[in-house]
This record gives structure tokens, sequence and C-alpha cells, in this order.
């Protein structure tokens, strides 16, 4: 099966459309945690906590990138394919030629494994041709995101009064010949997620509903595609348990969150 209809599955046999981020970042990890990859032993407790709620993890590149990280996320990716959970890597890559082969590679076997990868459209198709081309593998375009800064080339007229998102989520709607394409698309602007489900059927992961307060209501009506997409929350999930006492709580308070976000998006599927 591709990726989309592993996420198919998945979203069917939790009832969840949960996303949740990885990202350990270590001036956050609790202090009873003593391990040798304490990032490693923090995402296999919160995989644990919150699996039976998520229909897909998503840790970000960024808090992973030094020697003892690499080795924290390939086997944070190998532990949440053991149950059963796809692994979307939050890399943003986007480069040219044998560059941006070998950071596909990322989503082999005898790389990371990952199931899919979050990749930048800036510099054209030919950037994005490595990942497109594994039809097993899932591709999310960044599109429009919810950073304060976004719009400062996202927003730019590119004629016919479109913006420069609508234009890229077009052209990567063209770009889907192995239906594995999908889009980075922030839930903090819900008329603009709107206007990109009249311009698009692929699936949207959606960040923002946690920490950054997104419109949880407008990530499902919008980020679904035929019921596909994922929305995604990290800080609000992997830190619900700061301050509490012990391990078991602060871990629990990880599970409640994805079990509550999960609730919440139902309400609305």
């Amino acid at each position: 099966m591709g990726f989309f209809e592993d996420v198919a599955a998945r979203i069917d046999s939790t009832d969840s459309v949960v996303s949740v981020g990885l990202d350990p970042d270590p001036t956050r990890l609790p202090p009873f945690l003593d391990a040798e990859l304490p990032r490693w032993a923090f995402n296999r407790r919160i995989i644990d906590a919150t699996h039976e709620h998520a229909a897909c993890y998503k840790p970000n590149a960024a808090f992973y990138e030094d020697p003892d990280g690499w080795r924290a996320l390939a086997e944070t990716v190998a532990y949440a394919h053991g149950k059963g959970v796809p692994v979307v890597l939050d890399a943003k890559r986007g480069d040219i030629g044998n560059t941006a082969r070998r950071y596909a590679g990322l989503l082999d076997d005898d790389g990371l494994g990952a199931d899919a990868v979050t990749v930048n459209p800036y510099m054209g198709r030919d950037t994005l041709e490595p990942y497109l081309s594994r039809a097993e593998k899932g591709v999310f375009v960044l599109c429009r995101t919810s950073n304060s800064g976004g719009g400062d080339f996202q927003d730019l007229d590119v004629g016919n009064g479109k913006p420069l998102y609508q234009y890229v989520a077009q052209r990567c709607a063209e770009w889907n010949d192995n239906d594995n394409v999908g889009l980075v698309v922030g839930a903090t602007a819900p008329e603009e997620l709107a206007a990109l489900r009249d311009l698009v059927d692929v699936p949207f992961l959606v960040p923002g509903v946690g920490a950054q307060g997104g419109d949880a209501a407008a990530a499902v009506e919008y980020g679904l595609a035929d019921g596909v997409g994922a929305i995604n929350s990290s800080r609000g999930i992997i830190f619900a348990g700061e301050g509490a006492d012990d391990e078991a709580s602060y871990f629990r308070a990880a599970g409640e969150a994805a079990k509550r976000l999960k609730r919440r998006l139902n309400e609305h599927r």
C-alpha cells in the first residue's frame, strides 16, 4: 500500500486523525529520564502513552541533528513502526541533484525508513522528484505555513489575484502522479484552509492546533481529503505532563492530551 492508504487504515483503526509531533527539546525533558539516549527514552514513553490515539507521528529533524540524536531518531521510527504507526519526518528538505537524492534516502529502509517527509518546493519540481518518484512514500509540500512571517513570500500576488501559496498548491496537485502528495497547511487561518481545499483535493498535514491555538473545526473540515489527513500537535501533547512529580503521571498526561485532542477533532469529523 501507499502512504496515504496506510494512514487511512490507521485512521479507521484508531478513529483518530491526530498526528503527534515528537520534538524532544533537550531543555524540556523531564529530570527523571536517566538513559544513554534521553530523547529516545522520552519518545518511547510518549509512544507507549499515545499510540492508541495517533494516526501518525511527526518527529522534527531539527531536534535530532547530532550523532546521538540520529540514533534516537532511528530507534524512534522503528519503535513507532512496531506499534503500527506511520512516521512523517518533518525535515523540510529542498535541494538539487545528488543532494536531493541523498536526502530522499531518509525514506529508504537503509536510511531512517520514514514513511513520509516534508519538503520545500522553492527550487522547483526537479528538487522534489526524488521524493515524488517513491510511489509508496508520502510527500508533504510546504504550502501555507502558520508562522508570523509566512506571508512575506507566500502571500505575494502571482497574477489573477492569486497568492503564491495557492499557486504552489495547484502545481503540487499537478505533480501528484503517484497519489502520494499532500500539503502542509497551518491551522491558524481557517479562511486560507478553505480556499486551498476549494483548489485541490489532496490530504493536508495541519500543524498548529495545539500550542499555537489553531482552529480545530477548520482543520478537520478542510484538512481532510476523503477522510484522510493529519492534524498535528507537538508541545501540547508531549509536554502536557510538565510539572508532574513522577514519571507515570508525566506520561499519563501525554496520553490524556492526545485522547482529548482526538475527541475534540472527532466532534467535527
